[in-house]
């Protein structure tokens, strides 16, 4: 029963999440079901396990957030982003579209913007792709979010949350496992940029393009005005301070460290863009303001998770998964994956699994890269159940229902990753 009540929890948060109800409010609000479900003190079960929590990943975490909002927000406003996705817009002259959207955020996240930032600059690019290639809109949520969480975040060497959180708690190398994890991105990949191209193609020959009267949301003309791309700074020079932060981050394996250095050369190399010191303040207020809002909705998350941990069912669901006869890299990836869709964040969900579980992770007698790179993996799967915040917010911008978009948003970024993480389990196991 207590796992049982554990499962309703889990649902609940689903249902009010996908109603669009704040994270803010719903952990907590979540937090308080589960606590009298299970009879414990109220304030002091909030006091004890949810803000402990909560305030961990912020202690842990922020100064990631930080710099990478920072980040971002000046290759917003310089145009520096919008230059690179142009950029690689143009190299395919009109084909490839849908996959070249998802090479487009690939880019980006791998070189450090917040996956946030990405879906407000790139949308309103791939519109104009799509439109121009006259393809269904359903496919631009999958597009760029496929991107932004799949190979760009669970890859060796990416500058990614997922990656950092792996790090810091086994001690392993951003480019854990090198040699499988290369395989298994080249293979995401692959199999995300066929799917794309072929539901595209699919659409376009059932008569399914970008004019589309049964869509729920309908643009404006104004929406689909093209913006001017005359002032945008040099894609080369804008892929500078990406390539600074990929190569700092390897050698230094510092997130913190190799953003920082990446905003001031942007900061650098772009100055002249803003018309004074005043713009300046103001890009960095808005980078500052989101960093907050975005880490203090994961953490309050894994508030959640962090009393659930504490429960009498979360020790009996370990446990069972221990001792049913699994090797234990199955183990690492079961967990990790159900802590991610139950927090609908791969952040939030690593850090759960990584707060209740590191010392039992540690303790399965396997290499410990290994474990790294399947929970980085791991975790970009049923986190991007329909109730994922970032999936919800990336629909509302692309003005997209689930039932529109959601199928192909599942085959990238579950079905996908499922199958990439089955593969470095398997390559683990020849010993690769």
């Amino acid at each position: 029963m207590s796992v049982l009540v554990l499962l309703i929890a889990i649902i609940l948060f689903a249902v009010l999440a996908f109603r669009r109800i704040n994270a803010l409010i719903l952990a907590p609000v979540v937090s308080l079901f589960v606590i009298l479900c299970f009879k414990m003190p109220i304030l002091q079960s909030l006091m004890d396990f949810f803000m402990p929590a909560a305030a961990k990943y912020v202690s842990n975490y922020f100064l990631i957030f930080f710099v990478g909002a920072l980040f971002g927000a000046v290759y917003q406003f310089t145009g520096a982003a919008e230059s690179i996705a142009r950029f690689l817009g143009g190299v395919v002259h009109g084909k490839y579209v849908a996959p070249i959207v998802m090479v487009i955020t690939g880019v980006l996240t791998f070189g450090g913007i917040s996956g946030f930032v990405v879906f407000f600059v790139v949308y309103p690019i791939a519109l104009q792709m799509f439109k121009q290639s006259n393809l269904t809109r359903r496919l631009i949520p999958a597009a760029i979010s496929a991107g932004c969480w799949t190979w760009s975040m669970n890859g060796p060497g990416s500058p990614s949350i997922q990656n950092a959180i792996a790090m810091r708690n086994l001690g392993t190398p951003s480019t854990a496992a090198f040699v499988p994890s290369f395989i298994v991105m080249v293979v995401q990949f692959i199999l995300i940029f066929v799917w794309l191209e072929y539901r595209a193609r699919k659409f376009t020959n059932k008569g399914i393009v970008f004019a589309d009267s049964t869509l729920t949301y309908q643009l404006s003309s104004g929406e689909l005005s093209e913006a001017d791309s005359k002032d945008l700074p040099s894609p080369l020079v804008s892929f500078l301070p990406l390539l600074l932060i990929i190569v700092l981050f390897n050698i230094f394996n510092s997130v913190e460290l190799a953003v920082l250095w990446g905003i001031i050369l942007s900061v650098v190399l772009f100055f002249k863009r803003q018309k004074s010191l005043q713009a300046w303040i103001d890009i960095f207020n808005k980078g500052a303001a989101d960093s907050g809002v975005s880490i203090l909705n994961t953490a309050i998350v894994v508030g959640f998770g962090g009393l659930v941990q504490n429960t009498e069912a979360f020790t009996i669901l370990v446990d069972n998964l221990k001792n049913m006869s699994m090797s234990p890299l199955i183990f690492v990836a079961i967990t990790v994956a159900v802590c991610a869709g139950a927090c609908g964040s791969a952040s939030g969900g690593m850090g759960v699994a990584f707060n209740a579980l590191t010392k039992v992770y540690l303790a399965l007698g396997v290499n410990p890269e290994y474990i790294h790179r399947i929970a980085a993996i791991a975790a970009g799967t049923l986190d991007t159940l329909p109730h994922q915040g970032a999936q919800i917010t990336l629909l509302g911008i692309c003005k997209m229902t689930h039932k529109e978009a959601y199928f192909d948003i599942m085959v990238t970024q579950i079905i996908i990753p499922i199958i990439a993480v089955a593969l470095f389990i398997m390559l683990a196991m020849m010993g690769l």
